[in-house]
């Protein structure tokens, strides 16, 4: 599995509205993609902004490609996410989940 990573950052009126996006039109589709495996919002505020990263886990930089097309560093941020963010990274990494251990309550 691959971990793919990418950080953002939104002024606090804006952080909402961003994970609102997220919800209703990134995920979604996603998860129509073939080897798309999961996602994680990270979210740290400060006092003139939230930062974010995301992690998206994917089957293989195939899937990835099938994804962010030709060039898969390339970060993948829509019209209206950019609306929202004051600053991202143009370029993500990409990881080879060596571990993964997710605990369920007892």
């Amino acid at each position: 599995m691959i971990a793919r990573t990418w950080h953002g950052q939104a002024p606090t009126q804006s952080a909402d509205g961003y994970v609102a996006h997220l919800h209703e039109a990134v995920i979604p589709r996603l998860k129509s993609l073939p080897g798309f495996r999961g996602f994680y919002l990270l979210r740290r505020a400060t006092e003139d902004q939230t930062n974010f990263a995301v992690i998206s886990l994917w089957e293989s930089m195939e899937a990835i490609r099938n994804f962010a097309g030709a060039d898969p560093e390339r970060a993948v941020v829509e019209p209206e996410a950019r609306a929202l963010l004051c600053s991202f990274d143009e370029h993500v990494k990409h990881h080879d989940v060596a571990f993964s251990q997710v605990v369920e309550p007892a």
